[in-house]
C-alpha cells in the first residue's frame, strides 16, 4: 500500500544505444555503451543488461575504457562532466567538471583526455583536459587547453595514432587534401579516419564509398595514398584490428567488410546485419568486434568473422506510424519496428522481445526505393487478433495498400497471418478499431479511409477445411464526407465515426444511424468514449484547437473548452482521460474525469514538441493511494513517446528506490529490516487519537523532567565513593534509559496475570 506518493515523469526506456560507439572490455566479456543519461553493461555472451551506470544529467556523449586500469571506464556528457567507473561493480569512482564546455565526445591518449566540445557559438573544438588524480571524489577541471578549432562535428573524422606527440598540449597534426568532386564525378568528401595502430599509416573513408590509405606523410617526403573500393555509398566507419593486420569498413549496405592490409584484394564480406552501419569498435584482445546500426542495434562479431549476439534496442526510424500499443497477452509495448516489422517491447526489462515481419518482403537498403511499410496497427481486447495496413507510394493515384488480419497461434506463441485483403479502400486508410469484447468473440473490425466510407470486416465461419477468414460486411457512408477517425463505445454497443466536422453514432447490431452530433467549426481529428460511470459521454478533438464532451443520453453538446489537443486517450480500467495539449512549443498534460469540472492532475511543460503516441497500460497490481494527486495512477501507468526515450509517469516510492540501489551501497539488512517492518504496521488508532497520546505524553514528560536529576542522583554513584568500590555500586544510567524505564512501567502488563492463573 502506498499512501502518499509524488507523481513525476521517469524515465522508463528506449534510448538509443547506437548514438555513439560502444567499447568492448579488454578480455571482451563486457560491451559498454551510451544510452542517453546512462552508460549500459552487457554481457558479450548473454545479451543481458548487467549495470545502468547512472549520474549524469544530460546526454552521455562518449565512452572509453581507461588505459591504465581495465576495470574502469571514462563517461562525458553534455553536462560538463567526465565520469569515471568501474563498470563490473557499477560504481562511481571519481567525476570532474568543467562549467565551460558542452562535451560533444571523448577520446584519450595515454594520461590526457581529449574532449570534443561545443562552444555556446555552436562551433567544434578539440581541447586537451588533464584530469588530476586525487582522493576526493569531485575534482575540477582547470586544465583546459584548445587543439583545434572549427572541426568535424562527426567524431569519426577525428582519431589518435600510435605517435600522438603532446608536448605542452601541442598535437602534431597531418593534413591531406583532396578536391571535393574529381573529374569523373565522384565525391572525395573525408566522412571517417581511422589510425593503424604498429605503423605510419592513416586510412579515411569518402562519401563516394572509396577507402584511401596515406603513407609517408611522417618523413620530408610528398605524402602517398593507395585507393580501396567496394563500398557503393559514403563510408561510414573505418578500424583497424589491434595488430594491424586487417582493417574493417561498414556503411549504408549493412556489410561488414574486412580487408587484408598490404593484401587489400582479399576480403572477407558478413552481409545482411540489418540496418546501416554507424560504428565499429574492436576489442583490445582482438577477440570480437561489434557494429552499431541505425536501427538502434549491436551487432556482437567474433573475429573468424561469424555474428555470436544482437544486442537490440527500441527502434525508432524517421517516423512511427501506428499508435503506441500493448499486447493484451505479453503486455508488450507494440509499435513500428525496423522496416515492414512490428517490434514487441518489454518494458519491465527494457529489452526488445521479437520482430514480427508484416511485410514479409526483403528490404532493400537504397534511397529513393518506394517500398512497403506498417502505416497502421490493432490488437482486440483478447489478443486474439491483430490487424495492420501497409501502403506502398506517397501519392494518392498511385498508392498501394494491403489489410492483413492475423490470428494468435498457441503452439507458436506468436501472430499467423490470416486473411490479406488488398485494396481494402480506394483512399488512404485513416482509424482502424476493434470492439471491446474480452470474451475471445472478436468477430468485427471496423475501417475508415479518405474515400469518403467506412467498412465493417466481418469474420466469417470455416467453410469446407479451410479456416475463418475476414471479408466485408457493411459499408458506410455520410453526405460525400471524408471519415478521419472512429472508435466503439465501452460495451461496443456504439460506434462513433468523425466526418470532418460532424459525430455520426452508429449502432453495430443492425447499422442503424442513430443521431448525428454537431459542434463548432473545425474537423474532428481524435474520438473517444467515457468509461464506467462516464460511459454517457463521448469526447472529441478538434483541428480548431478545441475539445468537445457530448452527452450521449441528451444528444447535446455537455461542454467544451478550448485547448489545441494533439492527443486523447482513455485509461481502459477506470474514467479517467488524458489529453496532451500543445503551447508554446511545449506539451502540457491534463487528466480529467469527463462527468468533473476540475482536472484530476495536470502536469505544464511536459516536454518539448508534440506528444503524439501515448498508451495508458494496466497494472499487476493495483494500488490503493490515499494522495488525490495520484489516485489515477492506481489502475494504470501512463506511457508516452519522445524523440529521444520512453517514458512514463508513475508513483515514486521510497521503499522501492531504496531496493533498486547497488547491494554494495545499501545499509545492512538488520537495519533495513527493522524500516521494512515498521512500514507495513498500520496503526489501529485514529490520527486523533494519537494525536491526543502524543501530548499527554509530552505533558507527562515534561512534570516529571523535574524529579530526573533526583532520580539520577539516587542511581548514579556518589562523588567521595572511592573507586576501588564502584563495582559493588549500580551503574549509571542516562537520561533516555530513565525515560525508557518510566515508559515501561506504564505499559499494561495484566495479561501476563491470566497466563499465570
Amino acid at each position: 500500500m502506498v499512501e502518499h506518493g509524488d507523481v513525476r515523469v521517469v524515465h522508463k526506456g528506449g534510448s538509443k544505444i547506437n548514438f555513439r560507439e560502444p567499447a568492448l572490455s579488454t578480455d571482451s566479456r563486457f560491451l559498454l555503451c551510451a544510452s542517453g543519461e546512462s552508460v549500459k553493461v552487457f554481457s558479450t555472451a548473454t545479451e543481458e543488461c548487467l549495470h545502468a551506470l547512472q549520474g549524469h544529467t544530460d546526454l552521455i556523449t562518449g565512452v572509453l575504457l581507461r588505459p591504465s586500469n581495465h576495470l574502469q571506464a571514462y563517461s562525458c556528457s553534455l553536462d560538463g562532466t567526465v565520469r569515471l567507473w568501474d563498470f563490473t561493480d557499477g560504481i562511481l569512482i571519481r567525476w570532474a567538471k568543467s562549467n565551460r564546455v558542452n562535451i560533444w565526445c571523448c577520446f584519450i591518449y595515454v594520461w590526457t583526455v581529449h574532449l570534443h566540445v561545443c562552444a555556446c557559438t555552436e562551433l567544434f573544438q578539440l581541447v586537451a583536459v588533464h584530469l588530476p588524480q586525487c582522493g576526493e571524489q569531485l575534482v575540477e577541471a582547470k586544465e583546459l587547453s584548445a587543439v583545434l578549432s572549427n572541426i568535424s562535428s562527426n567524431p569519426a573524422a577525428s582519431a589518435f595514432g600510435r605517435e600522438v606527440r603532446i608536448f605542452r598540449f601541442c598535437l602534431w597534426i597531418y593534413s591531406f587534401f583532396l578536391k571535393k568532386d574529381n573529374q569523373k564525378g565522384g565525391k572525395n568528401t573525408f566522412t571517417c579516419i581511422t589510425c593503424h595502430p604498429t605503423e605510419d599509416c592513416i586510412a579515411s573513408g569518402h562519401e563516394d564509398g572509396k577507402i584511401r590509405l596515406w603513407r609517408n606523410f611522417n618523413h620530408r617526403k610528398e605524402y602517398t595514398y593507395s585507393t580501396l573500393h567496394w563500398h557503393h555509398s559514403a563510408v561510414s566507419s573505418l578500424r583497424f584490428t589491434p595488430e594491424g593486420t586487417n582493417l574493417l569498413s561498414g556503411g549504408v549496405e549493412s556489410v561488414l567488410v574486412q580487408w587484408r592490409y598490404n593484401q587489400e584484394s582479399q576480403r572477407d564480406f558478413l552481409p545482411r546485419l540489418g540496418g546501416a552501419i554507424t560504428h565499429i569498435s574492436v576489442s583490445p584482445d582482438g577477440a570480437l568486434f561489434c557494429t552499431s546500426h541505425s536501427d538502434n542495434k549491436i551487432t556482437i562479431i567474433q573475429s573468424c568473422v561469424k555474428v555470436s549476439a544482437v544486442i537490440q534496442g527500441l527502434v525508432k526510424g524517421d517516423r512511427i506510424r501506428t499508435d503506441l500499443m500493448i499486447e493484451p497477452r505479453s503486455k508488450a509495448l507494440v509499435l513500428n519496428g525496423k522496416p515492414g516489422h512490428l517490434q514487441f517491447y518489454s518494458l519491465q526489462r527494457d529489452k526488445l522481445l521479437y520482430n514480427l515481419d508484416i511485410v514479409q518482403q526483403e528490404y532493400i537498403h537504397e534511397s529513393g526505393l518506394e517500398q512497403f511499410e506498417v502505416v497502421m496497427a490493432a490488437f482486440d481486447a483478447s489478443g486474439s487478433w491483430l490487424a495492420t495496413v501497409e501502403e506502398r507510394k506517397q501519392k494518392a493515384p498511385e498508392l498501394e495498400l494491403n489489410l492483413k488480419l492475423w490470428a494468435f497461434d498457441d503452439q507458436k506463441q506468436s501472430f499467423v497471418l490470416n486473411t490479406t485483403i488488398s485494396a481494402p479502400h480506394e483512399g488512404r486508410i485513416t482509424a482502424l478499431c476493434f470492439p471491446h469484447v474480452s470474451d475471445g468473440q472478436t468477430t468485427m473490425l471496423v475501417s475508415t479511409s479518405r474515400d469518403g466510407h467506412f467498412k465493417a470486416w466481418q469474420l466469417a465461419a470455416p467453410a469446407h477445411t479451410e479456416g475463418p477468414s475476414w471479408s466485408c460486411d457493411f459499408l458506410g457512408a455520410y453526405h460525400s464526407l471524408v471519415p478521419e477517425c472512429c472508435c466503439f463505445s465501452a460495451d461496443s454497443s456504439l460506434l462513433a465515426v468523425g466526418f470532418q466536422e460532424v459525430v455520426t453514432v452508429w449502432t453495430p447490431a443492425s447499422w442503424e444511424l442513430l443521431t448525428t452530433l454537431s459542434q463548432p467549426p473545425g474537423a474532428v481529428r481524435d474520438l473517444c468514449f467515457g468509461r464506467l460511470s462516464c460511459s454517457k459521454y463521448l469526447l472529441g478533438a478538434t483541428t480548431s484547437r478545441l475539445l468537445c464532451c457530448w452527452n450521449l443520453l441528451t444528444c447535446s453538446l455537455e461542454w467544451v473548452t478550448s485547448m489545441d489537443v494533439s492527443l486523447l486517450l482513455a485509461d481502459p480500467l477506470s474514467e479517467n482521460m488524458a489529453a496532451f495539449c500543445f503551447e508554446a512549443g511545449s506539451t502540457d498534460l491534463f487528466v480529467f474525469k469527463p462527468g468533473e469540472p476540475r482536472p484530476l492532475f495536470s502536469h505544464k511543460a511536459l516536454c518539448s514538441g508534440r506528444v503524439t503516441h501515448a498508451v495508458f497500460v494496466p497494472r499487476e497490481v493495483m494500488l490503493e493511494s490515499c494522495d488525490e494527486a495520484s489516485q489515477w495512477l492506481n489502475c494504470s501507468h501512463l506511457y508516452f513517446l519522445t524523440q529521444s526515450m520512453v517514458k512514463t509517469h508513475s508513483l515514486s516510492a521510497g521503499i522501492n528506490e531504496l531496493l533498486q540501489m547497488p547491494a554494495h551501497v545499501l545499509p545492512s539488512a538488520s537495519f533495513l529490516c527493522s524500516m521494512f517492518v515498521q512500514s507495513l504496521l498500520i496503526s489501529v488508532n485514529k490520527p486523533s487519537e494519537q494525536n491526543k497520546e502524543k501530548e499527554e505524553e509530552m505533558e507527562s514528560e515534561k512534570e516529571e523532567e523535574d524529579s530526573d536529576g533526583e532520580m539520577e542522583s539516587r542511581i548514579s554513584r556518589p562523588e567521595h565513593m572511592p573507586s576501588g568500590e564502584s563495582g559493588c555500586a549500580a551503574p549509571a544510567l542516562t537520561k533516555e534509559e530513565v525515560r525508557e524505564l518510566r515508559r515501561l512501567k506504564k505499559l499494561d502488563h495484566s495479561w501476563m496475570k491470566g497466563l499465570l492463573d
